[in-house]
């Protein structure tokens, strides 16, 4: 009879179909330089730490990799458990919690992002990995826009008319029957930002639901707000904030918001900004796998800030006293014999 080898490790739960994923530009990301997946990863972490990190490496990329997320996924382990052992992986070198500046101007946004590997690096690497990335990110020029067609480029050369098949004959037209007008393809014209804007408001709150009709008639007041340089997300928050209990009349409302919070026209002036004002080269920041603080990379050894990085080598190093232990055991065996019914 064949013996049965039992592995220690705890079988990784498997990847839900439906993960949530993160918003496009946050979550997961798998760096490069990573070897091929065996059954021997992770064998050197803990019990606790192969187990959530058997699971982060199945997940696709662009999945989210919140605390609070992760522990729905795993059973076994709590938000702060989970969280500890997130800590625990990045000291090892499988990953690095990174903040990343997205655009340019007024339009500049942070979204985080997890660098996540499978074969554990050192600090030197992570650096250098995450100081390539911050030159690509910097270096990248905006994306050109599309090329219009040219009006001088001569036209394509038509096809030749199909010369006239013998024996047949043209009937004469009818002397009362006028000419048909041309037929041209109809084309439907693309809507504008301002229409789109208003058309989703209802979906994003069934208060101010708009008709077709409705979103035409708005149109041009919405138009205004954008020719003065507003946002999108500015319109929508101006026209959604502060709604009542119910909207009889959506078109009232919003026409009467359109009209009166009309945002001052700010002309633009380039003459008050330096033109040598030297433009910020960091766009990629490393963040504190345990309190979230931002640094770059050579600050931020094994992916901790100096705090939190000096109180993990101190709590692994000291080892429990046995009699705190068997004090801690005492005073729980006599808080259960507190709880037992009488």
């Amino acid at each position: 009879m064949a013996t049965q080898h039992l592995s220690s490790a705890l079988p990784v739960p498997a990847v839900s179909p439906a993960y949530p994923m993160a918003k496009p530009g946050y979550g997961k990301r798998s760096a490069p330089g990573q070897q091929a997946r065996t059954r021997d990863d992770f064998a050197l972490l803990p019990t606790r730490e192969r187990y959530v990190a058997g699971f982060v490496d199945h997940l696709p990329d662009g999945a989210e990799m919140s605390v609070k997320q992760l522990a729905k996924q795993l059973p076994l382990y709590g938000q702060q458990a989970i969280g500890t052992a997130l800590k625990a992986l990045s000291v090892a070198g499988h990953l690095r919690r990174v903040r990343c500046s997205v655009g340019a101007g007024d339009e500049c946004r942070w979204v985080f992002r997890t660098f996540w590997s499978r074969t554990a690096h050192d600090n030197e690497w992570w650096n250098t990995y995450l100081a390539t990335e911050n030159a690509s990110q910097t270096a990248a020029p905006p994306a050109p826009p599309e090329a219009l067609p040219s009006p001088n480029l001569a036209a394509p050369a038509e096809p030749p008319a199909p010369a006239p098949v013998p024996h047949q004959r043209t009937p004469p037209p009818a002397p009362d029957a006028e000419p048909a007008p041309p037929t041209q393809p109809i084309r439907e014209a693309t809507p504008s930002p301002a229409y789109l804007a208003l058309a989703r408001l209802g979906r994003n709150d069934h208060r101010l639901g708009l008709s077709a009709d409705d979103c035409t008639t708005l149109e041009p007041l919405a138009t205004q707000w954008l020719d003065r340089g507003v946002t999108l997300d500015y319109l929508t928050n101006a026209l959604t904030a502060g709604l009542p209990t119910q909207v009889d009349s959506p078109i009232g409302l919003l026409r009467r918001r359109l009209i009166d919070k009309l945002p001052p026209h700010l002309p633009t002036t380039t003459a008050s900004t330096p033109t040598d004002t030297p433009t910020p080269t960091r766009r990629l920041l490393v963040e504190c796998t345990d309190c979230g603080r931002p640094g770059q990379p050579e600050a931020l050894p094994d992916g901790l800030c100096r705090p939190c990085h000096q109180n993990h080598t101190t709590t692994s190093d000291t080892t429990p006293d046995p009699t705190q232990i068997a004090a801690v055991k005492t005073h729980m065996a006599n808080l259960r014999t507190l709880l037992k019914p009488v």
